[in-house]
């Protein structure tokens, strides 16, 4: 049984992370009507898949974030992974054992590619510097083309590795085409939206604040339209109705009904953004619906049950963060430098419960069941994968901000503790709002950046520090007569106290 178990748990450790697989060689060997041959998977195929895990789940994501930034590093990493791709790519026709019929992640790998191909052309071309003639005319449109395939690699990797653990374990064919696609679909969804409540706690506090729109906004738009394709495609119409047919229709109809709400309530009376809980509450009776569902192995309920019951928590601790930790406010620090720890639960618990649902499969839980590995220690797994996505996110967004946002980050001890908390509530008194929702903004309407607010910041500490400094010497100089406003050393004392 323990022989049993070791490959199992490296074959879907490897379909979790979606390592890609390339389905090349002697479809001869394959048995009639099978995804996949008997053998196991080669030490050569093993390689490619770690490479290309490696390469465009880790290195190019973090080359793209150094070239938003426009630091240095951008284009060795980015050269290092391009390298690293070619060779894994050539490997993955190169391997033995196993072989696999002809599948969708072996098309889908030369699109990606192409596209790899064509970042490296206008990268080259953009890093020659040519700005005469037409190369000046069209030098915008190939950094703009540049930034969008950049950008666009790691969703297109997600995708072409996720098709790389199905077509690894010889998943997703035939009757199971349905509920595969309705996992994995869905679970990479939670998790999406999991990396962009990240994104926004931590950086993207400004961009929301120029929409002009709350968070629940686009949670509500995405919720309504996701909601309207549920309610018309998981019932093949035409056909008899089933008992999970009716559960999905239902939750599709709850989505776009709490969505339009969810709509509706993101605006006050007088039109200004506002916060509500509409899309935690779908989230929540999200998780009870799936939670819910008949499985016929022991292993699939509890998975399923877990995901609920994560999903559940996760709509939770959403209804917490805003109506107690925030209080309908959008944010605690306008630049996402000091976020409640608690805040940050929620994005988690998208994470995981998207990889529980990824992980349900009914093929998955066969596999599992028969090798006798419990729901227990594969929960654990999913979860630890969980914990690593969401500590790899946000490194990467703590390298956007570092390079971004320097300011941010400096640590200031040159005045006492006074000093500095007087400062920091001023600092954070130029950043309310004209409405409920403390807006950024200044005298003259304008939305402050980090670097003017540090300005602010800068200015405001050395006023402060001139004016205890003088009044602890008792400095009677015309500089301190300045900087104190004309004020007597009393005067100042007094306002101290």
């Amino acid at each position: 049984m323990t022989q049993i178990r070791l490959p199992v748990l490296t074959a879907l450790w490897a379909a979790c992370l979606a390592g890609p697989a390339y389905g090349h060689g002697d479809h001869s060997k394959l048995p009639e009507g099978e995804a996949i041959s008997g053998d196991p998977i080669d030490s050569v195929l093993w390689i490619h898949m770690i490479l290309m895990g490696v390469t465009f789940g880790l290195i190019f994501p973090t080359g793209m974030v150094l070239g938003i930034v426009r630091s240095r590093w951008h284009v060795p990493v980015q050269i290092v992974g391009t390298i690293i791709a070619v060779v894994a790519y050539f490997m993955g026709h190169m391997h033995k054992g196993r072989q696999f019929a002809p599948n969708i992640h072996a098309a889908f790998a030369n699109s990606l590619m192409i596209m790899l191909a064509i970042q490296l052309v206008l990268g080259i071309y953009l890093k020659l510097h040519l700005t005469k003639g037409i190369h000046g005319r069209i030098r915008r449109f190939i950094v703009l083309g540049h930034g969008i395939v950049g950008k666009s690699m790691p969703l297109v990797s997600w995708v072409q590795m996720v098709f790389g653990g199905i077509t690894a374990l010889g998943f997703c064919r035939d009757g199971h085409l349905g509920q595969c696609a309705a996992h994995f679909i869905m679970g990479s969804a939670f998790i999406a939206y999991g990396i962009l409540l990240t994104i926004v706690l931590l950086v993207g506090q400004y961009w929301l604040h120029r929409t002009g729109r709350s968070q629940e906004f686009f949670d509500s738009l995405v919720i309504t339209i996701w909601g309207c394709i549920n309610t018309f495609t998981e019932h093949r119409w035409g056909g008899p109705w089933v008992h999970n047919d009716l559960q999905h229709t239902a939750m599709g109809i709850i989505w776009w009904c709490a969505g339009l709400l969810g709509i509706w309530l993101s605006r006050s009376r007088n039109g200004r953004p506002k916060r509500n809980l509409i899309p935690a509450i779908v989230i929540l009776f999200t998780g009870y619906a799936m939670s819910s569902h008949p499985q016929h192995l022991h292993i699939s309920a509890m998975v399923h049950t877990l995901f609920g019951y994560t999903l559940m928590a996760a709509g939770v601790t959403r209804i917490i963060e805003i109506a107690f930790v925030l209080r309908d406010r959008s944010t605690l620090s306008p630049d996402g430098t000091d976020p409640n720890s608690f805040q940050y639960l929620t994005p988690f618990l998208l994470y995981a419960s998207g990889f529980l649902f990824m992980g349900a499969t009914e093929e998955q839980m066969v596999l599992l069941d028969a090798a006798g590995i419990d729901h227990v220690a594969y929960i654990l797994i999913l979860y630890s994968i969980a914990f690593i996505l969401f500590l790899f996110v946000n490194v990467l967004i703590h390298i956007y901000a570092v390079h971004a946002w320097p300011e941010s980050t400096r640590r200031d001890d040159r005045s006492p503790s006074l000093v500095r908390n007087k400062s920091r509530s001023r600092s954070r008194a130029s950043f309310q709002s004209t409405d409920e929702h403390d807006k950024p903004v200044g005298l003259n309407g304008h939305l402050h950046t980090p670097s003017h607010a540090q300005h602010i910041r800068d200015a405001e500490e050395f006023e402060l520090e001139g004016l205890i400094g003088a009044a602890d010497k008792g400095d009677d100089s015309p500089i301190t007569d300045v900087m104190a406003g004309g004020s007597s050393r009393k005067d100042l004392e007094a306002g101290r106290s």
